[in-house]
């Protein structure tokens, strides 16, 4: 017998109330006209024309966009939260993620800057008014030794009671960096633990069938350090909702109950967010970008394509690599400025 949990796409949708058919409905009819001048720039590349209508009808879905999430206070789009000073660098950065000639090493550089951005809108933002003092020796003795003060952000009591759960390959690096951030923003340096999942979803499918499997055999996690604790997913992509909704459902119902959900990624789809936060009502999300809608492959539009290959480089078919050699093909740069977290995932995985 399979030791394994499967959840449905038609399970998610139940959580969708009318208003959000309709908007989804109606985004779904704002993108469709971004799509037909993508089929004339696919015939005519530079077609000034089309650029001009794609780059107005991007705005509309855009505007239709922030007025949909900004209605569900648990939906946090950073571009559409922070100040307007803050876009360029946010439009930049996600324009360099969907780039398909952006290699495998900047991939992982801008996932981290993403990343650092996203950690500062989840935690830091809301504590900004709060500090406390940062006191550092520096490498500077003469005359005497010199200490620096630095003023940060007070954020102990939102961060040193939360646990990274990881739904692993594509979320794996995201993951290690927000508990990266969390330790040096902690007035004790605190490591986070990690809960690892292994969900995958069946790309054989298409979206209004998909099914998303929890396989217990190749997780790592202890159940009852979840319970009461503030519990992290960070992932690149959210395009469905169903990874996040089938791991906190089996959670449930195995009676934990978590304090807080925090679901940060770099692009998430309207549909997919939506989701969540009916299902599941301690979750918030929090994403750098909000794409429209899903192919019938239940991928983003217009997306990035894999985010865990772009991140991971591909598996041998025949040899997929475990957790372990995930982190090792990372490489001794990535392997040392994360040495904290990886130690801490080596001793989930090893015991």
């Amino acid at each position: 017998m399979s030791n394994q949990i499967t959840l449905h796409a038609c399970d998610l949708d139940g959580f969708l109330t009318e208003k959000d058919k309709s908007d989804l409905a109606m985004i779904e009819n704002l993108y469709s006209e971004s799509l037909k001048e993508c089929a004339i720039l696919e015939k005519e590349p530079g077609n000034g024309k089309a650029l001009e209508a794609l780059s107005l009808s991007a705005k509309r879905v855009g505007d239709a966009l922030e007025t949909i999430t900004k209605e569900n206070s648990r939906i946090h789009v950073y571009s559409f939260e922070t100040p307007k000073e803050m876009h360029a660098e946010c439009s930049r950065l996600v324009a360099k993620l969907r780039c398909p000639e952006t290699g495998h090493e900047e991939f992982i550089y801008y996932v981290q800057r993403a990343y650092e951005l996203m950690f500062s809108h989840a935690f830091l933002d809301p504590c900004i008014m709060k500090k406390r003092s940062l006191i550092e020796e520096t490498p500077v003795s003469l005359p005497i030794q010199n200490f620096a003060v630095h003023r940060i952000p007070d954020i102990d009591h939102a961060i040193e009671n939360s646990v990274m759960c990881v739904m692993l390959r594509g979320a794996l690096l995201p993951s290690m960096i927000i508990s990266k951030e969390i330790e040096d923003y902690s007035s004790s340096s605190y490591i986070t633990p990690f809960a690892l999942f292994r969900i995958k979803r069946d790309d054989r499918k298409h979206e209004n069938d998909m099914a998303y499997v929890l396989d217990f055999d190749k997780s790592y996690f202890d159940l009852d350090s979840l319970d009461g604790r503030d519990l992290i997913f960070a992932d690149p992509m959210n395009a469905t909702g169903g990874s996040l909704v089938t791991i906190v459902k089996y959670l449930k119902d195995q009676g934990i109950r978590p304090k807080s959900i925090k679901f940060i990624n770099v692009i998430a789809a309207l549909k997919g967010s939506l989701r969540i936060t009916r299902a599941i009502e301690e979750a918030e999300v929090f994403t750098l970008w909000m794409d429209p809608m899903l192919n019938d492959r239940a991928y983003i539009l217009p997306g990035l394509g894999d985010a865990g290959d772009r991140l991971n480089g591909l598996d041998d078919p025949r040899h997929p690599r475990n957790i372990i050699q995930l982190i090792a093909d990372y490489g001794t740069q990535i392997v040392n400025l994360y040495r904290n977290q990886v130690r801490e995932i080596e001793k989930t995985v090893l015991g």
